[in-house]
């Protein structure tokens, strides 16, 4: 990692980060990429984000760009009528979120937005500027196609949350969803979005619970629903905690959830496992391991 002075060198890090895009697995991905057809059309928001076009494209070269990008886990999208099934039934969580939170005219940043479901949906509300963070080239690939039809001005950073503070301005609203339990360190990760975060602003951040009055968390020994980089599950009072750690002073619960298979499953695009195969198949209350079954809860903080 590049410094200057006591700041990250975010400019070196960016051009390093953009050599991954010639990896051996990327790079066919990106020719894929280069070589898609333009297509006039039109970007329909919903809970699918879907494009329609004036004339009916050429959808063998669309579509096997896409099934070459696999997996993919947020959605759903649809593409001229290809429909992209994704993992994850992303609108849920959206519209879940979608009464709590005004965008108009405000700086917005998603930390961990995968392919940009999320900041698509966001379109919507005419927000003054989109900024995703995400550190993963597939992930930056998948946004790359659908933005070549969606032809959008949003700002895609292969930055992790590590690198908020010192990035080029502050957010009047930060999304951070199903990002903090794969940090080994939920209270520094926590500091770096208060550090993100203009004066006045808001923080939307979801992440594992269980429940409990007691302000402790568990620390699964190896792996948590089969994920290996689960390192804490809190009880919503021990979240509290570290978020007031962090600089919190605001700490709202906006929603509690279990995990269903109607918001995660497996599907042809993905091709691997799910929710259903993570719970213990004659428990569905309990994963694999063991442990209470994935339940969320929704917070917005503010400084």
């Amino acid at each position: 990692m590049v410094f200057r002075g006591a700041d990250l060198d975010l400019a070196a890090i960016r051009y390093e980060r953009e050599q991954w895009m010639h990896w051996k697995n990327i790079k066919p991905l990106r020719e894929a990429l280069e070589a898609l057809p333009d297509v006039a059309c039109e970007m329909v928001l919903g809970d699918t984000v879907a494009f329609v076009a004036n004339e009916t494209p050429e959808m063998e070269q669309i579509e096997a760009a896409a099934r070459a990008m696999m997996p993919w886990r947020k959605g759903p999208f649809d593409l001229f009528g290809l429909f992209i099934d994704t993992e994850w039934r992303s609108d849920k969580k959206y519209n879940l979120l979608r009464p709590f939170f005004d965008l108009r005219g405000k700086r917005v940043a998603d930390i961990g937005c995968n392919n940009g479901y999320y900041l698509f949906r966001m379109l919507e509300d005419a927000p003054k500027k989109l900024v995703g963070f995400d550190p993963s080239a597939l992930y930056k690939t998948q946004f790359d196609f659908i933005n070549h039809f969606a032809k959008t001005e949003i700002v895609y950073e292969l930055l992790g949350v590590e690198h908020l503070p010192y990035y080029e301005e502050k957010f009047d609203v930060i999304f951070c969803l199903g990002v903090l339990y794969h940090r080994s360190d939920p209270v520094a990760m926590l500091k770096a979005l208060a550090k993100g975060l203009d004066e006045g602003g808001e923080v939307f951040l979801d992440t594992f619970m269980i429940d409990g009055e007691e302000e402790i968390c568990l620390t699964p020994a190896g792996s948590y629903s089969k994920i290996p980089n689960i390192y804490f599950v809190p009880t919503v009072k021990a979240l509290e905690n570290w978020c007031r750690r962090a600089g919190f002073g605001g700490f709202e619960v906006l929603a509690t959830s279990v995990t269903t298979a109607d918001e995660q499953r497996k599907t042809e695009w993905i091709e691997g496992q799910s929710l259903e195969d993570f719970l213990d198949p004659d428990d569905s209350s309990k994963t694999v391991e063991g442990y209470p079954a994935p339940k969320r809860v929704y917070v917005r903080m503010t400084k």
